[in-house]
């Protein structure tokens, strides 16, 4: 999957553009709109950005997990390069040392990425700051042609690039949750 990003300011436009892929086949998480203006997306039928996925939580976490391991290596590295490990109380509380130096860096990491933007939506921190929406979406090499179709067909939309998209196994899931609790009564 390839995602592609868009800048608009017409929110009624945008939401004919949702309406036309999901036409087309493109699910409901495959397409996303980035805005500062909350307000203005809840009145239109559009699929906002979760609030904490504006932020850089997963990323940063995941950054703090790598510099917790790596601290809980060094602690259990040095306990035994020191020989402390052979003392009466052995590994364990060296064991505990190094989960808590883990926990603590994935938590420090995560509590950072709450206080900063996404990673990767920091180059439309400008554009959104004037008021403008970003649309993105998450697309197959099947559903390229008629994606482009109807993205031609919207001349207000403006391409802005490429990135990663969420891998398809978790889309794929996504789509079986929200057709079970469509199902629900």
């Amino acid at each position: 999957m390839l995602r592609y990003y868009y800048v608009t300011d017409d929110l009624d436009d945008l939401e004919k553009v949702e309406q036309e892929l999901e036409a087309e086949g493109i699910t409901e998480p495959q397409i996303h709109i980035l805005s500062e203006k909350d307000g203005d997306v809840e009145t239109h039928r559009l699929h906002e950005v979760e609030p904490v996925l504006k932020q850089d939580v997963v990323h940063s976490t995941e950054i703090g997990a790598v510099i917790g391991t790596i601290g809980a290596a060094l602690v259990l590295f040095v306990a035994f390069a020191l020989g402390w490990t052979e003392s009466a109380a052995g590994w364990l509380p060296f064991i505990f040392l190094a989960v808590v130096v883990l926990g603590f860096c994935t938590w420090e990491g995560g509590f950072i990425g709450i206080q900063i933007p996404n990673v990767n939506f920091k180059r439309f921190q400008n554009m959104l700051h004037k008021g403008r929406h970003v649309f993105f979406v998450d697309v197959d090499p099947e559903q390229e042609p008629s994606f482009t179709r109807v993205i031609l067909a919207h001349p207000h939309l403006h391409a802005v690039g490429t990135g990663s998209a969420t891998p398809r196994w978790v889309v794929r899931w996504q789509d079986i949750y929200h057709n079970f609790m469509k199902r629900m009564p």
